[in-house]
């Protein structure tokens, strides 16, 4: 081996053609423009080169505020939103409990209305039934007429004629016999029972209460085989009687029956009453 082959060579390495030759073209045509641009500064009658300036749009855009502006008019929409909602389920509600509220108000007034109806309707029959049975007592055929005189034990009249204070009883009521009844009348062209009582136990000079409760029990109890003229008969409990009259003589009453009949002398067959009561 050489003494010298490890001493590296002191000349430069070549270069390639190729890269010489693109060297000297970019340099040639760096020199050219220098040279063109030069002629063309150096030519007084050359024109000067008008230049043009394009102004572009300035764009001035805050992105922050209108993202924010943008966020701020959604969250009121919603919100605009939602208090439209509860609004309306507000008003659904109150639309829904008004309807309930009317409906159980009428359900009420109907009830209450039915309530009078009844009411109404139980209060007539009942007036209608006890007109019906004051009427049976005092319409129809007359039944076997009593004997005046001589009668057999137990019939209920006395042969004795009415005298005294017993006469000018018996003689105005029966001087009132064909008058109307009235509820509550006391004279003179209308009675109803206890007020015919009253009146003519007034000729006598007598006073008794004003109600047929009271007289039934104003005077002495008397059997109903022991009558009197002038005695006061009674139909109902005594001290509680519904309905009064006198009893005249022969087997017979007379009294203010009801709005339909008026005032009449009627046998005691006819409406046997429950007792009878001696004031004279």
């Amino acid at each position: 081996m050489s003494h010298t082959a490890h001493i590296p060579s002191h000349r430069k390495p070549r270069r390639s053609a190729s890269k010489l030759a693109v060297r000297a073209g970019v340099a040639g045509g760096v020199l050219s423009t220098l040279a063109m641009a030069g002629t063309a500064s150096a030519s007084p009658s050359a024109e000067p080169v008008a230049e043009t300036t394009l102004e572009m749009p300035v764009l001035n855009l805050d992105l922050g505020a209108d993202v924010s502006s943008a966020l701020t008019v959604a969250a009121e929409n919603t919100r605009l939103a939602a208090v439209e909602g509860e609004l309306t389920a507000q008003e659904e509600s109150a639309r829904t409990g008004a309807a309930a509220e009317a409906k159980q108000a009428k359900e009420e007034a109907q009830k209450k209305a039915d309530a009078e109806k009844a009411e109404k309707t139980a209060k007539a029959e009942a007036e209608r039934k006890a007109e019906a049975e004051r009427s049976s007592r005092s319409s129809g055929s007359e039944r076997t007429t009593l004997k005046s005189t001589a009668a057999p034990q137990g019939s209920g009249t006395v042969s004795a004629p009415a005298t005294g204070s017993a006469a000018a009883i018996v003689n105005f009521a029966r001087a009132q016999v064909g008058k109307a009844y009235v509820m509550g009348g006391t004279g003179p062209s209308s009675f109803d029972c206890s007020g015919l009582v009253q009146a003519a136990y007034r000729q006598a000079g007598i006073s008794l209460p004003r109600m047929s409760q009271a007289q039934s029990s104003a005077g002495t109890s008397v059997s109903l085989s022991a009558l009197q003229p002038g005695d006061i008969l009674y139909w109902g409990s005594k001290g509680s009687a519904y309905h009064v009259a006198i009893y005249v003589g022969g087997g017979k009453f007379v009294g203010a029956q009801n709005p339909s009949t008026g005032i009449v002398e009627r046998n005691l067959s006819y409406d046997k009453p429950t007792g009878a009561v001696r004031v004279l």
